[in-house]
Formats: structure tokens, sequence, C-alpha cells
């Protein structure tokens, strides 16, 4: 972190590129909009322009329109005298009054009514406002950037959104991409998040292992940095609550904190009433493997799929080759063949010297 800007972890050209933006935006005094699915950072970038600006020792404040109801959202914004409604038994100052010479973030935007609409409309335009159930203008010098991972330019054509508000905010727009587009940050992400939770633990964390890294990138995290921050978190806490030094795997059950065999059968899918059928393990089932993972490639997949077979078996048999080609019924040169491939000594998390005997 520098000064008070906030910490940012990435390397992906798609996000250098969304910072790079970010950082030519910020020392310019208007309204900007930050456009992201959720969990791809909007709070984050919002912040990180407040800290970047002319304003940086000016007062930063942070409404979620989407948690407050119409009055709420009004009365938080704007202030009310005293009776302006049920319960309004002191007068309240507004964020907006409170964010006088600084920044304010305005999150989930889409969500403001229509009433409110206009008043952000003209206390962007010309600096003014008035306290809900109040006569008087107020004056304030506020930036406003604004966030949604709504299109607004749809919620405009049909009736949702004013145009006119849009145009305002919409001096500058940055879009950010989402974790699936930016390649090879997910595992950068995940090995911060688990070392963070590892230290909360009072643990080493030994690395994840190779097989875990590559599922990690061929996920696609549909819920973007959150979703992948609370799932390195939980698959690191678990695996330390009962320390091994052994690399952290992938454990695709995980990923649905959810997932029970006693979730009520109205969402589970496929369920019956009779009992399932009994199976023989077998020495492949006794191995947790990365399920099938929607959008990504075959090659991929097949990478995640040989990796996790490999780092399974040589936890096996603490690290011995030799025991573990035997395992997966390969000889010793076709276990060596893989590792080659797969680059085994040469990534975190896979072993540096060789075992044979």
């Amino acid at each position: 972190m520098i000064g008070n800007t906030p910490q940012i972890i990435g390397e992906a050209p798609e996000w250098l590129s969304a910072l790079e933006h970010v950082s030519r935006l910020a020392p310019l005094d208007r309204p900007a909009l930050v456009i992201g699915e959720r969990g791809t950072g909007k709070e984050l970038i919002a912040e990180r322009m407040h800290f970047l600006s002319k304003r940086w020792d000016g007062p930063y404040i942070k409404v979620n329109c989407a948690a407050l109801s119409d009055d709420l959202l009004d009365s938080e914004l704007f202030g009310h005298e005293r009776g302006a409604f049920t319960g309004a038994t002191e007068r309240r100052t507004g964020r907006f009054e409170l964010a006088n010479g600084g920044t304010i973030f305005l999150d989930e935007i889409a969500t403001a009514t229509q009433r409110v609409q206009e008043k952000l409309l003209r206390v962007i335009e010309y600096g003014e406002f008035q306290r809900l159930g109040g006569e008087k203008v107020l004056e304030t010098n506020v930036r406003v950037v604004a966030a949604t991972n709504i299109d607004l330019p749809s919620a405009v054509e049909a009736g949702k959104f004013r145009a006119d508000l849009l145009d305002r905010l919409a001096f500058d727009v940055v879009t950010l991409p989402p974790l699936r587009a930016r390649r090879g940050d997910a595992s950068l992400l995940a090995d911060f998040f688990a070392r963070r939770m590892a230290r909360e633990m009072l643990e080493d964390f030994p690395g994840f292992a190779p097989s875990a890294i590559e599922a990690i990138e061929a996920h696609d995290w549909p819920g973007n940095v959150r979703e992948l921050r609370n799932f390195a978190q939980r698959i690191t806490a678990r695996a330390l609550i009962v320390p091994t030094n052994e690399p952290v795997r992938f454990d695709p059950e995980a990923l649905d904190p959810f997932a029970s065999p006693f979730r009520p059968p109205s969402v589970l899918k496929g369920t019956s009433d009779s009992p399932p059928a009994a199976t023989q393990p077998t020495r492949s089932s006794q191995v947790e493997l990365p399920k099938p993972q929607l959008g990504a490639t075959f090659e991929v997949q097949t990478k995640v799929f040989e990796t996790a077979l490999i780092d399974a078996a040589l936890a096996a048999h603490d690290g011995h080759q030799g025991k573990a080609a035997e395992t997966l019924g390969l000889t010793y040169h076709q276990f060596r063949g893989l590792l080659r491939k797969h680059d085994y000594g040469k990534k975190p998390g896979k072993p540096d010297t060789e075992t044979s005997d």
C-alpha cells in the first residue's frame, strides 16, 4: 500500500489497463462511473480514485444505495429536518454534507428511485440540495463516484434510469474485467488470501499444490474476487486445522459452503428417498479430483486432472516417485515424463528433488 491507497493485487494486462485508466482519471475533479460484475473490486477502485485525487485528505464517504428504502436513502444522502417523517425527532446531517471537500461513493446507483435520482442530478450539477422536509437550499463541494453492475444505457432505454443523470455521471467510465478474464491473477489472489488466513491462525502457509493452482486458474469464478477470497481462505483454514506441512489441495466441495447430504430436498437436484447404491472403492475414487469447469478448455482441464493425480500419488507415498508411479499404474519413466510435462520442480508447491528409491 502506497500512502492511504488500498492494496491492489494482479498482473493481468486487462487489470493493469483498468488501473492505468483510474490513475489518469483520479486527478480530474469530475464525476465518474465504475462498472463491473459483483465482486470485481468496484469499491476498491473508487477508494483508490479518491486517494489518488486532489481530495485525498478530505472525507471519503460510502453509501450502498441498494441497502435503503426510498425515504431512508433520501435521508441518508441529504439529511432530514426534525418532524420530516414519523420518528424524525432530531435534525440529521446527510452524507453529502459530511463529504464536503471530499468524495462520496454511491454503490449500486441503479437501485436509486426516480425521486432520489432527481436530487442527485441537482447536487452533481449545481452542488445544491435540500434536507428531507426542509426548505433551505444547502451547498456542498463533493466529487461523486458511482458504481453498478447494471448496463445503465439499457436502463435508460427501459425508463428505469434518468438519461440526464447518466450524462452527468458518465464524464468517464471505468469498466472492470471479471476475474475469468484476468489470466494468472486468480492464483496470485488465492495465495494472498490464503497467507492472510494462515497468519490469522498463527500457522505457516505451505503453498498450494500444483493441481490446486491449475484448478483455481481454470475455474470461472462467477462471484469474482469475493468468491475466490472466501474459497481460498476456506480451504486453507480446513487444511491448517491439523497442520501437515503438505501443500493445500483444491477441494471442489468447498466451492459451495452449503453443500451437504442433509440439505433440504427442495434445493437438491435428482434426490430420491432411496439410499445411494453401494459402490466398491477403487484406487482412483480415493482421490478427490477437480470437477469439470465450464469455460475451461479441454487442454486446461486435462492438465488439472493429471496434476491432481500426481499430487495425490506423491502425497500418499511421501514424495516417493517410484511408489507413486506404481499407484497410478505407470512405469517409473512414464511417471517421470509426466513430471517433466507439467514442470514439477519449477513451480511453487512442486518437489524440487527426485526421490526414486
